[in-house]
């Protein structure tokens, strides 16, 4: 899972609009799936309420990360569950606006919505031991923050939940998800997050990561992938291109939303023209090109 290292959702409106200056995975997302949900997030930074499937999965992450603080032998499912009342009170501390995802009127509701909620993330951590052997694993980064310049000048930058490495050398990335495993026709969206990473190691190290690995809590599943170096060539002409895109969308200010079943889960469709909505004035200046001559 990515916590964002850019200007995202969770910021103000009051903080002042900045053109882009690197690319994520969630943001690189984010301009795929729509170039105005991009502008909302980054450039606008419109808030957005917080969710319980997003919230549960920061939580479930928070508490992996913390197990292995813990001797090989003492990381074990309960050890791993009585972890989750602490980590979420260090989450609602750092982030008071969470307290809006339970926040009903009757007060009783949203006491057994949150008991519900929480016995989810416990069967979540539950799940995790039935496809890794925690006792066998020392990671060699845990939540690693990752930053490459390419030789074009863009900067891709992201965090890494966890890398192995074996006494060989072989780095393994490795990436938790609390939803379930995409279908087939689908897998190679979802490991466009993890070829960002390995470009990232690839061009920081100089070592391509042996492999990389999905694991699907939602679901019990585990996606892998070997990567090649044409594969990370790939990778990187596509981010060449798709910050182009973006470029140009910053200096002229046309953001074009782009529907999908998606936008159902939006939180910005009162400013969506594709739901009649108009979107708030463009924060920075826009740059008209010049004329050639007659």
């Amino acid at each position: 899972m990515e916590t964002s290292t850019e200007t995202g959702p969770e910021s103000g409106p009051e903080k002042p609009a900045v053109r882009p200056a690197s690319l994520s995975p969630s943001r690189a997302s984010d301009f795929m799936q729509c170039p105005l949900l991009y502008r909302f997030r980054v450039i606008d930074k419109l808030p957005e309420k917080p969710s319980e499937a997003a919230t549960r999965g920061t939580l479930v992450h928070a508490v992996l990360e913390r197990l292995f603080d813990s001797p090989a032998g003492e990381r074990t499912a309960p050890r791993a569950k009585s972890l989750i009342p602490g980590q979420w009170d260090r989450l609602r501390e750092a982030r008071p606006e969470l307290g809006e995802l339970f926040a009903d009127a009757d007060e009783e509701a949203a006491g057994e919505r949150m008991t519900r909620w929480l016995g989810e993330a416990e069967r979540l951590v539950e799940r995790w031991f039935t496809l890794e052997d925690p006792t066998r694993l020392e990671p060699a980064e845990r939540e690693l923050f990752v930053e490459a310049e390419l030789e074009s000048g863009l900067r891709l930058r992201g965090i890494i939940d966890r890398v192995d490495v074996a006494p060989t050398g072989e780095v393994r990335i490795v990436d938790y998800k609390t939803g379930k495993a995409p279908r087939p026709e689908y897998a190679e969206g979802a490991l466009f997050q993890m070829k960002f990473y390995a470009l990232v190691v690839w061009r920081l190290k100089g070592v391509v990561p042996r492999r990389l690995q999905l694991v699907y809590l939602g679901s019990g599943d585990v996606l892998t992938y070997d990567p090649v170096i044409a594969d990370l060539e790939r990778v990187e002409r596509k981010l060449h291109a798709l910050w182009e895109a973006i470029e140009q969308a910053t200096e002229s200010g046309d953001w074009r939303p782009r529907p999908t079943k998606l936008c159902g889960w939006c939180d910005h469709q009162a400013v969506c023209p594709e739901f009649g909505g108009t979107p708030p004035p463009y924060p920075l200046q826009i740059r008209v090109p010049e004329s050639g001559g007659a």
